[in-house]
């Protein structure tokens, strides 16, 4: 019987393992949020730290979309959602600084008309 010399490791199967380990790695990462709705926000001298408790974020984007809690919401819909939490619920709204007045004032009036008290507009802090 005669024994074979072995010159070099065949590195193929482990470069396919990998390449289809950075395939999976890529694909995931594109499905990751980050859990923030992209705003532009306005700024304020006068601003005041947030605590972190039980709370609703509202979210107005530049092109009239609002989200609530970081899901976007119709706007026939929202008096339904707010429905489902206590007017002693703290709410926080951030609105991009280039959307339309109108739509602030249609969240603002809605979360009045079921009579939240503790409302937030959040901005950003100028120097």
């Amino acid at each position: 019987m005669k024994i074979n010399k072995f010159d070099s490791i065949n590195v193929i199967p482990f470069i396919d393992i990998m390449l289809v380990l950075l395939v999976i790695v890529l694909t995931t990462a594109t499905f990751i949020v980050k859990g923030a709705i992209p705003l532009d926000l306005s700024t304020a001298k006068n601003t005041n730290k947030i605590k972190q408790e039980k709370q609703l974020n509202i979210s107005i984007k530049k092109d009239g979309e609002i989200y609530i809690d970081a899901e976007q919401i119709q706007r026939e819909k929202i008096n339904i959602l707010l429905g489902n939490f206590e007017n002693t619920t703290k709410i926080n709204i951030s609105c991009d600084k280039d959307m339309k007045f109108d739509n602030f004032v249609f969240v603002l009036d809605t979360l009045k008309g079921q009579n939240f008290q503790d409302i937030n507009i959040i901005t950003n802090q100028s120097s």
